[in-house]
């Protein structure tokens, strides 16, 4: 699997470049970004060829910048935020516009690598900064879902695959998607849209459906 790394720190890129290499199994950094701007402007740059993005918010002195993955979302990128910010606004707000993760950079090697493996393998990851944040969430807009809703949601959350869901609810697959179908249009009629699957999981969780040891 390859990344790629956007953060304005040369210690970071050397630190995540030596963590990728004794990764099991290994992960290949193939970019090295000093800003947004820099790793969009690279044709060679796509979802097709780069599994995961570590992205830092902050560049030079400026301020959380709280566009970047909204626009490297938007273009179809797995998006895991390494930062040092970790106020609860500011990590929902990330995985609200699609983030898969978002990371302390205190919570090192261990759950970056982690991440990122979850990230290609499309599954999703709750770190400890994502979990604080969704239990501070205290937004009032919560969907109804069905017990078969959350029944489903949870099978898929423990699985790799929708397939698998089917196979272990003995229901087809075409049904598995109808009801994560709905479960996205009621979070997105909610003003909640959640068009990840981290970001169903993060939804999940802060609307107490799922429990993280469940996970």
């Amino acid at each position: 699997m390859a990344v790629a790394v956007v953060d304005d720190h040369a210690v970071v890129h050397a630190g995540i470049a030596g963590w990728c290499a004794a990764a099991d199994p290994p992960i290949q950094l193939v970019g090295k970004y000093q800003t947004p701007a820099e790793f969009i402007a690279d044709p060679t740059a796509n979802p097709s060829n780069i599994a995961a993005v570590v992205l830092d918010l902050q560049f030079g002195d400026q301020y959380a910048d709280l566009s970047a993955p909204a626009i490297l979302c938007e273009k179809g990128f797995r998006v895991v935020i390494f930062s040092h910010y970790i106020r609860s606004d500011i990590v929902l707000d990330c995985l609200d516009m699609g983030a898969v993760t978002y990371l302390s950079k205190l919570e090192g090697e261990h759950h970056l690598v982690a991440a990122l493996h979850a990230a290609a393998a499309d599954r999703p990851y709750l770190s400890p900064t994502m979990a604080q944040a969704m239990t501070e969430d205290t937004r009032p807009s919560r969907p109804a879902l069905s017990p078969r809703e959350r029944e489903v949601l949870l099978a898929w959350f423990q699985t790799e695959s929708k397939a698998l869901v089917a196979q272990r609810l003995y229901i087809s697959t075409g049904t598995v998607n109808t009801h994560l179908e709905r479960i996205r249009t009621k979070y997105a009629q909610a003003g909640r849209p959640a068009s990840t699957k981290a970001a169903l999981v993060a939804r999940a969780i802060q609307d107490g459906l799922v429990d993280p040891n469940d996970l």
